[in-house]
């Protein structure tokens, strides 16, 4: 409800509510056995609070320094705002992207447009979880919507840097692929939480980003 902020102008936040983080959709242990309640209680009420509470700090003063003319600090302060306002953007996104009734194929034009841009649903699974796999330290595997050229699209964001701000890519599905999102389950082995994640993927949601996009 408040990410759709986030992608305002930076000049517009002299004026703004400031971000809270999201309920879930589903309970802490909704995921399980695939992704356990500590995780998922750690992974929200820590990890992503304490991205929307730092992004709530990084924009208060940039309007302190928007206010003084104070170029530098505005500059200075790009970094917090890119970590924690892409931290804030792409768990909100993470978390409907999950589902308890998850799992199985998507239907539909989205199906359609995976056959059409990978060959089929198999080679785009394989394709996207290789991805995420293969991101070098921290960061997401995602499927986003290239709308100028009106086809899905791979791609892998180190960090936490949000995919349509610095890729233009619009996300449809993001795997989250930092530690912190499976080490307390899965330890170092990071493909075997890729494959179990694919059993909670919320395909409505993933549709209806789908469609959404396309208008």
């Amino acid at each position: 409800r408040s990410s759709a902020k986030l992608v305002a102008p930076l000049g517009c936040l002299v004026s703004r509510q400031k971000h809270t983080l999201p309920d879930l959709p589903y309970d802490y242990a909704a995921l399980e056995p695939h992704i356990n309640a500590e995780i998922m209680q750690l992974h929200h009420s820590k990890h992503h609070a304490a991205y929307v509470n730092n992004l709530n700090v990084a924009e208060e003063k940039y309007k302190e320094a928007l206010a003084k003319g104070d170029v530098t600090t505005q500059v200075s302060l790009q970094p917090a705002l890119k970590f924690n306002g892409g931290g804030h953007i792409n768990h909100t996104i993470f978390w409907t992207n999950l589902s308890p009734n998850g799992g199985g194929e998507p239907k539909g034009e989205l199906m359609e447009a995976i056959k059409r841009d990978f060959g089929s649903f198999a080679n785009f699974k394989e394709k996207l979880t290789a991805l995420s796999v293969g991101v070098q330290g921290s960061g997401w595997g995602w499927l986003g919507y290239n709308k100028e050229q009106g086809r899905l699209q791979l791609a892998a964001c180190a960090n936490q840097d949000p995919l349509q701000g610095t890729t233009g890519l619009i996300p449809l599905l993001g795997i989250d692929v930092w530690e912190h999102a499976y080490y307390l389950q899965y330890k170092n082995v990071r493909p075997d939480y890729l494959k179990a994640i694919w059993n909670v993927i919320n395909w409505e949601n993933v549709s209806s980003r789908y469609a959404t996009c396309k208008k």
